[in-house]
């Protein structure tokens, strides 16, 4: 299963007021493994970037300034993200901006049942917790060191890591009984589909000669008697 991780950077927090996208990030995952291909680019808004914005993501305007628009790489980012799933954090925000866009260039609009919001999934797993992306990764053990600002495709990949311990853990599918962790349980379910194995209706043959049964038992004679292997309990 092909899904993306997208993470946006944008000059406010506020589409309706006409506030536009700066940055795009995504990272493409298939069945929950990253394949190492990512879509990336720094936009020019046609507008000036919010102080608060600024303070937050630190893409000033005149960095972005000489960067393309958004419809120079629309077509590009609709055929690298295609129909797969959206792993978005607050995936309000971030549809809402990016078919801002689409909608001022008359294309269609990203579904909204299209993405997977995982703050919606960090806060039913972890009510009344901060769910934040920063939060997710301590709570995770994931390092996000070099997060001194947001950017969309650091973001990107920090989220495609906590999206993997949202669903399940990073060893997806191997969860072991008794695991009290984000991916036990759900490991637990997602191989309780699985037949139960039967009993063999004949046992095989035993594959050891007298000989080495005789050789064996000297071996273990020669612990002693107080010898764990000779305890009665084994």
């Amino acid at each position: 299963m092909r899904e993306i991780v997208l993470d946006t950077e944008t000059t406010g927090i506020s589409a309706a007021d006409g506030h536009r996208l700066v940055e795009i990030g995504c990272v493409e995952l298939d069945n929950h493994v990253p394949t190492g291909r990512v879509f990336h680019e720094y936009l020019n808004p046609e507008r000036e970037v919010d102080a608060g914005a600024l303070e937050v993501h630190g893409l000033s305007n005149e960095f972005l300034s000489d960067k393309p628009l958004f419809a120079d790489i629309a077509e590009r980012f609709l055929e690298f993200i295609g129909d797969a799933p959206l792993v978005i954090h607050n995936a309000a925000f971030d549809m809402g901006f990016l078919n801002a866009e689409l909608k001022r260039l008359g294309r269609p609009l990203l579904p909204n049942e299209q993405a997977i919001d995982t703050l919606a999934i960090a806060r039913r797993k972890f009510a009344g917790a901060q769910n934040s992306l920063d939060a997710l990764c301590r709570r995770f053990g994931i390092d996000n060191s070099n997060r001194t600002k947001h950017g969309a495709l650091l973001d990107a990949e920090l989220l495609a890591e906590v999206y993997l311990e949202l669903v399940g853990g990073r060893q997806f599918g191997l969860g072991l009984a008794g695991q009290k962790d984000a991916g036990g349980e759900a490991g637990m379910r997602r191989l309780s589909h699985l037949p139960k194995r039967e009993a063999r209706p004949k046992p095989l043959n035993p594959r050891l000669s007298d000989a080495e049964r005789e050789s064996h038992a000297a071996f273990i004679a020669s612990f002693g008697a107080p010898a764990l292997w000779t305890s009665s309990k084994n």
